[in-house]
């Protein structure tokens, strides 16, 4: 998929333009924002507003987010655990002290990966 960002008003008001015109080609819409499929056609119209607005717009390719190929199980289960603490107050930090859940300045400095984490079923 295709991720264009416009950060200037003309920008914006030509996306918005773009997306109107083309609605079978857009994935998902984020105001200033909008994901179109990965087509020559969606490449073209992201182009056409680079040719136009210069740097005021970002086009980036991106791909869907899979959580078990690209996310160690442990970090997982630690989003899940920490989403259903009793104490909504507790900040992870706090929350993963003395546990065996993965350390957050451990995890800011993980990447994640493409495929590393997933196993096929049989």
């Amino acid at each position: 998929m295709l991720l264009v960002i416009a950060y200037t008003r003309p920008a914006r008001q030509t996306l918005r333009n773009v997306r109107r015109a083309h609605e079978n080609s857009v994935v998902r819409s984020f105001g200033r924002a909008v994901l179109f499929e990965a087509t020559e056609f969606a490449a073209f119209q992201a182009l056409r507003l680079r040719a136009r607005h210069g740097e005021a717009v970002q086009v980036e390719r991106t791909h869907p987010f899979n959580e078990f190929a690209s996310v160690p199980e442990s970090v997982r289960q630690a989003a899940k655990r920490y989403e259903a603490r009793e104490q909504d107050a507790v900040p992870y930090h706090r929350f993963a002290n003395d546990t065996d859940l993965p350390d957050p300045d451990s995890m800011k400095g993980a990447e994640l990966g493409t495929d590393r984490y997933y196993t096929p079923r049989e």
